[in-house]
């Protein structure tokens, strides 16, 4: 998938999220979502990028959200 795509669809997430009062909360919201709902390669090309790219795109909640529970996603 386009990892332009990725992103944007994981801001999208993140805009959701942030609307929430308690950040640690949103933090393990938006991971869960993604862990969830996104196919193993997805959630894969979406770290590589945080890796490539260092989070660049991305709004700074979800950066965050994948610093906090990066390992979460890594498990299938």
């Amino acid at each position: 998938m386009d990892i332009r795509n990725l992103v944007h669809m994981a801001n999208q997430i993140g805009e959701f999220f942030e609307a929430m009062p308690d950040r640690d909360e949103a933090l393990l919201g938006i991971s869960v979502h993604l862990h969830n709902f996104w196919e193993p390669r997805m959630r894969s090309q979406l770290l590589g990028y945080m890796d490539t790219e260092n989070g660049k795109d991305l709004k700074p909640i979800v950066v965050s959200a994948i610093r906090a529970h990066r390992g979460k996603l890594l498990s299938q």
